[in-house]
């Protein structure tokens, strides 16, 4: 079986020179070891030396010299928008306190589809608008040993 061993970043390599592609959603692009097969039925296994969270455009090095496009799914996402970019960081301040996952999208933000949140967006004044796309979320905050709260 080919064995999937690096990662190249979106923009960092050529899609046209994908072998393969694989689509999957947010939740199933953070990875170290899983065998996946290929929207083109190419079998391989993914072996990476620490988990990494896959994004829509990435590419997995083979073994062989392939490359596979790692595609986003389109998911059930709400696509928040303001009027000033001090607004949305103020409503990125919110979902982040609630620990949201969260995609920044050029002027936007991007969350999964959650009635309450949504509520609570536009009780703050945003324009919340369902969308279906790939949910391409920011890293979260490593935690702990960051700082420390005593005097």
């Amino acid at each position: 079986m080919k064995r999937g061993w690096a990662v190249r970043r979106a923009g960092f390599w050529n899609p046209a020179d994908a072998a393969d592609f694989v689509v999957l959603d947010a939740g199933d692009r953070h990875r170290r070891r899983i065998t996946f097969k290929g929207e083109r039925g190419t079998e391989f296994l993914l072996d990476l030396d620490e988990a990494v969270a896959l994004r829509d455009g990435d590419g997995i090095m083979l073994d062989d010299g392939g490359i596979v496009l790692v595609a986003g799914q389109a998911e059930s996402l709400a696509e928040v928008a303001v009027r000033t970019p001090l607004a949305l960081v103020q409503l990125a301040w919110h979902l982040g306190n609630r620990h949201t996952d969260m995609q920044v999208v050029g002027e936007t933000l991007r969350i999964r589809r959650d009635h309450v949140l949504e509520d609570m967006l536009r009780g703050l004044g945003a324009r919340v608008t369902p969308v279906e796309a790939p949910f391409d979320p920011e890293p979260a905050a490593p935690h702990g040993g960051g700082h420390d709260h005593e005097p």
